[in-house]
């Protein structure tokens, strides 16, 4: 897979008892993991997969737009 150059964005949700990835770029394409390491891997397989599917529908990719809202610190 070539390198992500999406933003994904993760976040704990009470809900779903996990955390929630998301790529704003790329409508729909989301993941779920027991940890926030886990969401971002399976982030990366499912934005592949989205990559490849809307490749295969003969559309052009979308180019990476969205940035961080709000970055962490140490």
């Amino acid at each position: 897979m070539a390198e992500n150059k999406y933003l994904v964005e993760v976040f704990w949700s009470d809900e779903d008892s996990g955390y929630i990835a998301i790529a704003p770029d790329l409508p729909g394409c989301c993941a779920f993991g027991d940890t926030s390491v886990e969401a971002i891997q399976e982030m990366n397989t499912a934005i592949s997969a989205w990559l490849s599917a809307w490749a295969n529908m003969g559309r052009e990719l979308p180019k990476p737009t969205s940035k961080p809202r709000q970055t962490a610190t140490a």
